[in-house]
C-alpha cells in the first residue's frame, strides 16, 4: 500500500499543530514519528492548517531530511495535512 491508495484518513494516528511554533512543530513531529514506529504505524497524518504557511513548510522541512519517512504529500481532499508514509524496517 502507498500514499496513492488511502481515500480515508480518519483512523490514521493524527498530529495537530494548531498553536505550535516552528521550533515546538519540529520536535513534535519527530517525536510523533518515532512513537509511530515503535507502535508499528505504517501511516501517520499531521495537520499544519492552511494559514500562513509556515507550518506546513516546517513540516515538509522535518519530513524530507528524516530517515524513517518514505514518501510524504499533502492530503488531495483536505490542504491543511499531509499524508505521510513511515519505513519501519530498521
Amino acid at each position: 500500500m502507498n500514499l496513492n491508495d488511502l481515500i480515508f484518513i480518519d483512523n490514521l494516528p493524527t498530529l495537530d499543530l494548531h498553536g505550535f511554533d516552528r521550533q515546538t512543530a519540529q520536535v513534535a513531529i519527530n517525536d510523533f514519528i518515532q512513537d509511530n514506529i515503535k507502535m508499528q504505524n505504517n501511516f501517520i497524518v499531521i495537520i499544519h492548517g492552511i494559514g500562513s504557511g509556515v507550518l506546513k513548510n516546517t513540516t515538509q522541512l522535518v519530513l524530507a531530511h528524516h530517515k524513517n519517512v518514505l514518501e510524504y504529500k499533502i492530503y488531495p481532499f483536505n490542504s491543511g495535512c499531509t499524508v505521510v508514509h513511515i519505513n519501519l524496517t530498521k
